[in-house]
């Protein structure tokens, strides 16, 4: 399902249980040791998605191990982002992409007292506004974590709730403007992302990518201003 909110320049695999013939490398069986069955089910399926993204790259089986506050350690020149919840694992990865992130959430209510926590007021207000359809709490918060996931490789910096405002649109895109300081990138400051979501099968999905072609029209747009010269 994922592939639709992603471009053709992506390798997507998701899986929607635990296949047995899913495997780890030595490396990973040795970090995720100690971690409960949920918990070693959901690294396990992820890397075996994650794997097979790799194979359609034309690129060999690697392991991927939690790097710096658990941003998957991707091979060289592969830039790409894990996703897992309940009954859904996802892997999307690029030879092309500067950045990428996804997430995946349950298409349901976000805990009592949640949105207080990860959503601005002007974003809350947003959502009073949407109607129905789906649960745009929590797709507000399955956008936050795609950001994040997209942020950190570029910055290597922590990227909270509250420094990102999130546009959600009814026909399936959102758009965060970032309120700190963006990346550089490729000799221009990023002041946000734009990106893709999809409801389906009792799932949210989120997913943003950034490629070099994308700087122009982020250049032109800007999400309001002229532009200068967070993990499985």
């Amino acid at each position: 399902m994922i592939e639709k909110i992603l471009p053709s320049w992506v390798a997507a695999e998701e899986a929607f249980d635990d296949p047995p013939d899913a495997t780890l490398f030595p490396e990973e069986e040795a970090f995720i040791a100690p971690a409960v069955d949920k918990r070693r089910r959901e690294f396990t399926t992820a890397r075996h998605c994650a794997r097979r993204a790799l194979a359609r790259l034309g690129l060999p089986p690697a392991p991927i191990l939690p790097g710096e506050r658990g941003a998957p350690r991707w091979p060289p020149g592969v830039a790409g982002a894990i996703t897992h919840c309940a009954g859904y694992r996802a892997a999307a990865l690029s030879l092309d992409a500067l950045t990428v992130g996804i997430d995946a959430e349950p298409d349901e209510p976000l805990p009592h007292g949640i949105l207080a926590d990860i959503a601005l007021d002007r974003e809350r207000a947003a959502l009073a506004r949407l109607g129905g359809g789906v649960h745009w709490d929590r797709l507000l918060f399955c956008a936050k974590e795609t950001v994040y996931k997209a942020w950190f490789p570029l910055t290597r910096r922590w990227l909270d709730f509250d420094e990102a405002q999130i546009t959600l649109s009814p026909t399936g895109t959102f758009t965060a403007r970032f309120l700190v300081p963006g990346p550089w990138v490729l000799g221009q400051e990023l002041t946000g992302f734009a990106g893709r979501w999809l409801a389906s099968g009792g799932l949210l999905m989120t997913a943003i990518t950034l490629c070099p072609t994308d700087l122009s029209r982020v250049r032109t747009h800007a999400y309001g201003r002229s532009v200068g010269a967070r993990p499985d």
